[in-house]
Formats: structure tokens, C-alpha cells, sequence
């Protein structure tokens, strides 16, 4: 109950607030930022002593030597590292599991809340992540009946503050999805799956989650003792290119990964139990990996030590990575946000430098997302997504647990 009432706050704050391209349009359109360093993820270089001007939502000039209008709004980071804001791009906005309610089973879950309250906890939750520095986000499914769509649509018009999402509406899978159902119960998975057995099932399960909102395919390749093969995986690919999307595939086992990497998706998710070899597969056929890696907190000391070695021969092997998380569980004293940028640890644990784990983070998630011509950079004629931390990541990667200055759209939401 308390969770319900914190939703229940959360929302009605957000509502009470004008929304956020209201109070834009109220107040200066130029801001003027003074970033003490200056942090380009892409390259690792960090400048002085800069100026990032923001005017409307967008970057319009960065250097030392920017004029400042008289009428901006100055922004003082001359003590911070200012750097674009950062991507998860495996999240779950629109679930939240309650350990004590749900047995930490997310199938209890999604039979207990409706779409409806799953929209307010995206509310929530994106609030959250947008407080830790998450500016964007990639929802990949488990949002009951398009409540992504809903909460993305809030977020675009101004209604609520979250991050930008790109959401991938009911996920596509084999009969039963991820779960085990009942010959009397057959319809305990929906609105959660949408089976696709056949091409012509998986066609139309395409086509209904782009009509309905979905901006990325999600599949599950291996839950099943059944599994997609790569000509099916083929099949949906381009079934999803052809409408102009992009195709993501849940694979936990070696061979559901073996089959999505040697098919050539855009990402593989989690990749639990990838070999060597699937690795190099990945890395051939321009497949990224979100692998997911989970902290010792959530999952146990022996499930991260599986998952802190994926990362690492991943990284050796030199497989393109992109930072996400799967986070779906409330802890006391943790947000959604705070979860979630706790993952740094993984990599950390991993030893991939900081300047990696900031590309994966940034760059490498933004050209996943295909947002990198809008967002993921600090440059003119970008998003003014910002935040900035105590000290310089490339150094300390664990200040991004710090993030002092939150931009988004150049609304200022934290500082």
C-alpha cells in the first residue's frame, strides 16, 4: 500500500505542476551553462573552462569563448564535469516488482496491476531515472496493454517529466512467451505476449506494435524449450527494418543467442549464456550487445560472477556495447534511477575503463537507439540533454552515483 500511495503522490505532483513545455515557454529561452570541464564521451577528451549556450531545447553554440546575452540564465558548473546525459537501453518503466507481494516473480505481477496503474508507475519511475541522469531510455516491453506508448506520449507532450523513450510495446514471442501457463488459463499471458508462431503471426504481431506506438521490435528468442531459429529471426528482422525499426532479441541461453547473432539482429539482450564463440558471431554481424549485468544486490554473488565474465570477454573480444540494466525491482532506501546507475559497478567489477563504459552509456546506445543524429552528444544543434557530476567520470566513473545538474530538452529538472 505504501508504494501504491507513493505512485498515487507522484502523480498527482506531476500533475499539479503546468506541464513542462508550458513552464519552458514561460521562462528564459536562453540559458548559458559554464562547465568548469567539459567531457566528450566519444573521444574521452575533457576541455576547460567552457560554455554550453541552450536556447529553446536545443545546443546552440559550446566553446571558450561564447558570448553570453544579457538575458541568459546563467548556470554556474565552474566546480563540475558536464557531459551529455546518459541511456539505459534495456528498461521496464511500466513494472515494478513487489518482492514481498509478488515472490519476486514478475508473472505475479503482471496479473495483479493493471495498465493503467503500470502507466503511473512509468510516471514514476521515469522521473526517477531522469533524477539519476537518464535522459533516454529504450522500454523494452512489459507494459501491460501499450502503457509505454501512453507514458511516452505524456512525456513528449509536456504532461509529465521522464526521460526520451523509445519503447518497444508487447513483446513477440513463441507460445507461452516467458511463461508457464495453464490448458484452463491460456490467456494469463496477455496482454503481456503476443505469441508468434507462424510468418504470418509474426508479421502481423509486427504490424500491430507499430500501429499501436512502438518505436523498436522486442522478440524472445529462448524461453521455451521451442525456440526461433535464425531464419525466423531473419523473417522479423526485416520485417521490422522495412517499416523502419529496429529489432531487439531476448536471448538468455547459448543456442537462442547463437541464433539471434548468426541471424544479425540489432541487439542482443542479456546474452547470459554466450560463448566465446557467439561473441565473436555478435561482433562479425554488427550485433550489439546490452548484456544487462546485473549487481550482486540483485542478483546474487554467483549469477554476477557469470555475468561480470560475459562482460569482460565481451569486452576483450570487442563486441559494440550499449549500457542497460532490466531493472524491475523496488529495494528500501532505491529508486529506480539509483538501481539502475548502481550497474556501473558490473563494469567496474569487468575492468572496462571508464571511457568505455561512458561510450556504452552515450554514443554507443544513442547510434543503437538511432537518436544519435538528435541526442547522446554535446554539440550544436543537439537536444540539450546535460548533466554534470562532482568529478570527471573518465577518472572516477563511480560519480555518475553523483549527478548534481540534470538538462533535459533544456528544461532544467535538477540542479
Amino acid at each position: 500500500m505504501k508504494i501504491r500511495t507513493l505512485l498515487f503522490v507522484a502523480l498527482v505532483v506531476a500533475l499539479s505542476v503546468p506541464p513542462v513545455s508550458a513552464q519552458l515557454n514561460s521562462a528564459s529561452q536562453i540559458v548559458a551553462i559554464k562547465a568548469g570541464k567539459l567531457l566528450d564521451p566519444e573521444t574521452g577528451k575533457t576541455t576547460a573552462n567552457q560554455i554550453i549556450l541552450v536556447e529553446g531545447n536545443k545546443i546552440k553554440e559550446i566553446g571558450a569563448n561564447v558570448a553570453i546575452p544579457a538575458e541568459a540564465k546563467i548556470i554556474d558548473l565552474s566546480k563540475a564535469t558536464v557531459l551529455p546525459g546518459v541511456f539505459d537501453a534495456h528498461t521496464h518503466l511500466c513494472m515494478t516488482v513487489i518482492s514481498k507481494r509478488d515472490a519476486g516473480n514478475y508473472y505475479f505481477t503482471t496479473l495483479l496491476d493493471t495498465t493503467g496503474y503500470r502507466a503511473i508507475e512509468g510516471v514514476a519511475n521515469g522521473m526517477a531515472m531522469l533524477q539519476s541522469g537518464f535522459t533516454t531510455v529504450r522500454d523494452i516491453g512489459n507494459a501491460g496493454n501499450y502503457a509505454d506508448t501512453d507514458l511516452r506520449h505524456a512525456i513528449e507532450n509536456g504532461w509529465v517529466q521522464g526521460p526520451t523513450v523509445v519503447n518497444a510495446g508487447i513483446i513477440i514471442a513463441p507460445y507461452g512467451g516467458q511463461f508457464h501457463l495453464q490448458p484452463e488459463k491460456k490467456d494469463l499471458a496477455t496482454p503481456e505476449y503476443l505469441f508468434a508462431d507462424t510468418r504470418d503471426e509474426m508479421r502481423k504481431a509486427i504490424r500491430q506494435n507499430i500501429h499501436f506506438g512502438a518505436k523498436v521490435i522486442k522478440i524472445v528468442v529462448d524461453d521455451q524449450d521451442y525456440i526461433y531459429s535464425t531464419e525466423d529471426i531473419r523473417f522479423m528482422i526485416a520485417e521490422a527494418h522495412a517499416a523502419g525499426v529496429k529489432l531487439a532479441a531476448h536471448c538468455w541461453t547459448h543456442a537462442g543467442a547463437r541464433n539471434a547473432a548468426e541471424a544479425g539482429v540489432d541487439s542482443i539482450e542479456h546474452g547470459f549464456r554466450m560463448t566465446d564463440e557467439d561473441l565473436q558471431l555478435a561482433k562479425k554481424n554488427n550485433v550489439t550487445l546490452v548484456g544487462t549485468e546485473f549487481t550482486e544486490k540483485l542478483t546474487g554473488t554467483e549469477q554476477h560472477r557469470i555475468w561480470v565474465d560475459r562482460l569482460r570477454r565481451a569486452y576483450k573480444i570487442g563486441v559494440n556495447m550499449a549500457f542497460g540494466t532490466d531493472v524491475i525491482d523496488a529495494l528500501p532506501g532505491e529508486t529506480r534511477g539509483t538501481l539502475a546507475i548502481d550497474y556501473i559497478q558490473s563494469w567496474m567489477d569487468a575492468g572496462v575503463p571508464a571511457v568505455d563504459t561512458l561510450r556504452a552509456m552515450t554514443v554507443n546506445a544513442a547510434r543503437l537507439l538511432g537518436v544519435d543524429k538528435e541526442r547522446g552528444f554535446l554539440k550544436p544543434g543537439m537536444a540539450a540533454d546535460i548533466i554534470a557530476t562532482p568529478e570527471n567520470p573518465v577518472e572516477d566513473i563511480r560519480t555518475l552515483k553523483r549527478v548534481s545538474f540534470v538538462m533535459k530538452d533544456g528544461a532544467i529538472i535538477k540542479q
